[in-house]
C-alpha cells in the first residue's frame, strides 16, 4: 500500500513537472512567434521587389503615425470634454 502510494506520488510530480516546462515554452513559443510576425510585416518581408517594399514600409509607418495621432485626438477630446 505504502509503495502504491509512493509510485502515484512519483506519477504526479513527473506529470506536473512536464505540464510545468510545457507551459513556460510554450508561452514563449507564442510571444516569439507574434514578435516575429510583428517585425516581418512592419519591414515588410513579404514584398517582392526592393521598390515594393520601400513602399510598403513607408505605408505601414504613415499609417502607424496616423493611428496615434487619431488616438492623441481622442484622448484630448475626452479629457477636455469632462
Amino acid at each position: 500500500m505504502a509503495e502504491r502510494d509512493r509510485d502515484r506520488t512519483l506519477e504526479s510530480r513527473r506529470i506536473l513537472e512536464r505540464v510545468s516546462r510545457e507551459a513556460d515554452s510554450g508561452a514563449m513559443s507564442v510571444v516569439a512567434r507574434v514578435a516575429r510576425k510583428t517585425r516581418n510585416h512592419v519591414t515588410a518581408g513579404d514584398a517582392d521587389d526592393r521598390i515594393e517594399q520601400i513602399g510598403t514600409r513607408i505605408g505601414r509607418v504613415l499609417g502607424l503615425l496616423i493611428c496615434a495621432g487619431l488616438l492623441l485626438w481622442l484622448l484630448i477630446f475626452l479629457l477636455r470634454g469632462a
